[in-house]
């Protein structure tokens, strides 16, 4: 997991990652650069034990390509390479790798994961995958998604933990209800808006235990200077 406390010049970020059992096939890492901050979040096929260990070598492959420096898309395809190369078929994950420069400008990749949410003044935007889960294939292109976030606009992602998580009638939480909480809560502050998130989430459930692992990241251009959050 990220160090707590990440505070990048200009942008505020928060995550909270919640297993649903001992071990985790979430994944969520943050990294500082030279050019600004480089956020992943994602989510290996599967459960357990397997997963976690899947989840541990996605991390640890993200992280050595990180420290070369490459382009977005050209990190994306080399670890889809070396993760179709070292695991078995039918295990895959499903990615979103973005890069938030000091300007405020972002950069991103969705390998198959679940759409991204642009929050801005207007509301929230989903931005959904372009590219198939890391694994499906060795030699495939990943596009880059880019969009410009003004002071306050924030980026949440989201594995399906939250997304299929169910109450006692069987309906799932969804992206339309993800939207609507982003919506009326997209000007607080990361920490604010995942606690939010949280509880809409415990009320909907009705108390039912949850049986998938929960990751939220929410990467925020700060608010300008003499501007609340």
């Amino acid at each position: 997991l990220p160090k707590p406390g990440l505070a990048p010049a200009g942008w505020d970020v928060r995550f909270h990652y919640q297993p649903a059992n001992m071990v985790s096939g979430d994944y969520c890492d943050l990294l500082e650069t030279s050019d600004g901050l480089l956020f992943m979040l994602g989510d290996v096929a599967g459960k357990g034990v397997a997963a976690s260990m899947l989840m541990s070598h996605l991390h640890a492959t993200f992280r050595s390509l990180a420290e070369a420096g490459l382009p977005l898309d050209r990190m994306v395809e080399d670890a889809n390479r070396i993760f179709c190369e070292s695991t078995l078929a039918g295990q895959f994950a499903t990615l979103v790798v973005g890069r938030a420069a000091h300007d405020g400008s972002v950069e991103f990749v969705s390998a198959g994961h679940l759409p991204l949410l642009h929050i801005h003044v207007d509301g929230a935007t989903p931005r959904d995958s372009t590219g198939v889960p890391l694994g499906m294939f060795c030699n495939t292109r990943f596009p880059v998604q880019r969009l410009t976030l003004a002071h306050g606009d924030a980026v949440l992602l989201y594995t399906d933990g939250l997304t299929e998580a169910r109450n006692r009638a069987g309906q799932e939480y969804g992206l339309h209800r993800i939207r609507a909480l982003a919506a009326r809560h997209g000007g607080i502050a990361p920490a604010g808006l995942i606690s939010e998130c949280l509880e809409d989430l415990v009320s909907f459930g009705e108390g039912l235990k949850q049986t998938d692992d929960l990751t939220l990241l929410v990467v925020r251009r700060a608010a300008e200077a003499g501007v609340s959050a």
